[in-house]
């Protein structure tokens, strides 16, 4: 979703760890022809980086290599490690964008791409293994039909490249309360890939590890919502593209291999914080007039008692993340109106693709249901 070392003093308040460099990765060679390297011209690859030196040396050098003939951009976030020194020592190739200070995930690549004129834009998350000809197919889908305004590839585990990664996997879905899945992936169970989800489709929502934007399309929605810090921004940003009549997509024929939580485990309480809080937001933000009200009333009901399960597994931080996530955002209601007036139209479930008509909690925990293609969705 997004790189997750990256930080927002100015709007969390909570310090994070930087990711250490674990190991060396090899460099892989493209074998696409010129013609394909020629096509991604248009392309401008940013990755924007916060004290992430341990990743850029990882995994840049296979972005470079398979950069098929795209600009490759590091925007570094005011980082205090070797970063900027790595990059001027080690990556002439790559373009060093310097930002003036930590402006975290969302508003940080809002500053970046502000500054970059590319008919296409990628954000890559830094701890992702890009592999050969992973971007002309998603840059062709884009370009042959002007109404896709996003894609993402395949996201694959990096530790284990036979199944797929969390964030985003094999596209992403919403259900009718706005709780996020993928196919390949339902909350914890991560499927195996056997080509099952390679099929090119529209999706509710595009993964912000790696994903493809049309620049006209990211201009005129004004980019990630900076109050979001991180954690479903690309799932928001998605929505109001669909609102606004443009279409997100999941294209199967390219893959990338992605490292994922580096920083933040699941169980960390900021994370629980971060994911209920924004998750109401996103709801509130975009979802259709008539469906709002019932949907939000719904969410309580759910985030009442997932908070409770948290209790009784003796797991009171995230427990009370839960209750500070409900405060901050009615806390922040105003705001929150604003933005959703800014928004509209608001599109019913049924208007909008990668909708799951049902609750994704109910099939999961109630049912058993632990695949996507136990939903009964196409």
């Amino acid at each position: 979703m997004k790189n997750e070392e990256l930080n927002a003093p100015q709007t969390d308040g909570e310090g994070r760890a930087a990711h250490e460099d674990n190991s060396s990765f090899p460099i892989l060679h493209s074998s696409l022809s010129k013609r394909s390297a020629a096509s991604c011209a248009d392309v401008a690859i940013v990755v924007l980086n916060w004290n992430g030196a341990g990743f850029l040396r990882r995994f840049l050098p296979g972005v470079l290599a398979h950069a098929d003939g795209a600009r490759v951009i590091v925007a570094d976030n005011a980082s205090t490690d070797d970063s900027v020194e790595l990059l001027a020592r080690d990556f002439p190739k790559a373009e060093l964008l310097l930002l003036e200070r930590n402006f975290g995930f969302c508003e940080g690549y809002n500053q970046a791409l502000a500054q970059v004129d590319s008919d296409f834009f990628v954000l890559l998350n830094s701890d992702v293994e890009v592999t050969p000809g992973w971007l002309p197919p998603l840059r062709t889908l884009l370009a042959a039909n002007p109404n896709i305004a996003a894609v993402q590839p395949k996201i694959l585990a990096h530790a284990d490249p036979t199944r797929f990664e969390y964030a985003g996997a094999g596209g992403g879905y919403l259900d009718r309360l706005a709780y996020p899945f993928c196919r390949g992936r339902l909350f914890d169970t991560l499927e195996t890939d056997h080509g099952q989800y390679d099929d090119p489709r529209p999706v509710a929502w595009a993964s912000g590890a790696c994903l493809l934007v049309r620049r006209s399309a990211w201009r005129q929605l004004g980019g990630l919502e900076p109050a979001f810090f991180a954690h479903m921004e690309e799932i928001d940003f998605c929505w109001r593209l669909q609102n606004a009549g443009l279409e997100v997509w999941y294209h199967g024929g390219s893959a990338v291999r992605h490292v994922g939580g580096g920083t933040l485990s699941k169980n960390n309480p900021h994370k629980t914080f971060l994911n209920f809080r924004n998750g109401l937001a996103l709801l509130f933000k975009n979802a259709a007039p008539s469906e709002l009200f019932g949907a939000l009333l719904q969410r309580l009901l759910l985030d009442g008692v997932a908070g409770l399960r948290f209790l009784a597994a003796g797991e009171v931080g995230n427990c009370w993340a839960v209750v500070r996530a409900h405060f901050s955002f009615y806390g922040q209601l105003g705001y929150w109106r604003r933005r959703r007036r800014a928004g509209r139209p608001h599109l019913r479930v049924a208007q909008r693709a990668g909708v799951y008509p049902g609750i994704v909690v109910w099939a999961y925990f109630v049912q058993g249901r632990r695949k996507f293609s136990e939903l009964g969705l196409k």
